[in-house]
């Protein structure tokens, strides 16, 4: 069978932005800030690092030390900038509280599920083993795609208008963490890898539900009444048919 080109196109991105949005969702970089080290606490996990690799002998060396801090849907981490030392957790406190939060986990959630609904009805539809596709279950598919596509553009943009205030109590004062002071946030990585896979998913649904409508056929010059793309070509491979020419 020859698989229309909206099929092709569309079972090939919806599952480029699963995977995407999928990377996205896991990995904790939806929003970054840089911020100079304050001062630590003789007991923390940070300063035992540092002193391990040397570089926490003077409190003034570990003090000027730059941290970056990155926050995701489900983990935030702390690393310091030019080492190896690196410390993630869960997301907690007011970020995790925080309804604009839930909301993006919950949109996101619901996104990859009904985009690997609609790639197995896609793929269910397509049909590339038999002669005709169903493209009713494919448009389906890719009805469901481009949905799930929509959600994850909606998190994405909940999240990156409200990325400054996210886990803020009181918006006037910021992040006042006197470990993290003047720490400016800004979009990370995993954000983008987001608006790629949601927009590909968009593009992949899209694609099948062009799909949703059968080609017309033309009509055989000789045989008005009967579908050239049933008769010319088929008939004439079958040796219990008889042919005969007709003149019009």
């Amino acid at each position: 069978m020859h698989t229309p080109a909206s099929m092709v196109m569309g079972i090939v991105f919806a599952p480029l932005g699963l995977v995407l949005v999928f990377t996205a969702a896991i990995t904790p970089q939806w929003r970054e800030g840089r911020a100079r080290l304050g001062m630590v606490g003789p007991g923390s996990i940070l300063r035992a690092g540092l002193k391990g690799q040397g570089m926490g002998s003077r409190s003034k060396s570990v003090e000027s030390l730059l941290l970056l801090r990155s926050d995701g849907l489900w983990e935030s981490c702390l690393q310091v900038e030019h080492s190896e030392l690196k410390q993630c957790w869960p997301v907690a406190g007011p970020y995790q509280r925080d309804p604009r939060l839930r909301l993006a986990q919950g949109l996101v959630l619901t996104s990859l599920f009904l985009c690997g609904t609609g790639i197995v009805l896609a793929c269910i539809g397509v049909r590339c083993w038999t002669d005709i596709p169903l493209r009713g279950v494919a448009a389906t598919g890719g009805a469901l795609v481009v949905i799930s596509g929509v959600l994850s553009l909606t998190a994405l943009g909940v999240y990156t208008h409200n990325l400054e205030r996210l886990g803020i109590v009181d918006p006037n004062h910021g992040i006042t963490n006197p470990r993290f002071p003047h720490l400016s946030l800004q979009p990370a990585g995993s954000l983008y890898f987001g608006w790629l896979g949601s927009c590909l998913q968009v593009l992949g649904g899209s694609a099948l539900l062009f799909s949703f409508k059968r080609p017309r056929c033309p009509t055989c010059p000789s045989c008005p009444d009967v579908p050239a793309c049933r008769s010319c070509q088929e008939i004439t491979h079958k040796a219990d048919v008889d042919m005969y020419e007709v003149s019009c």
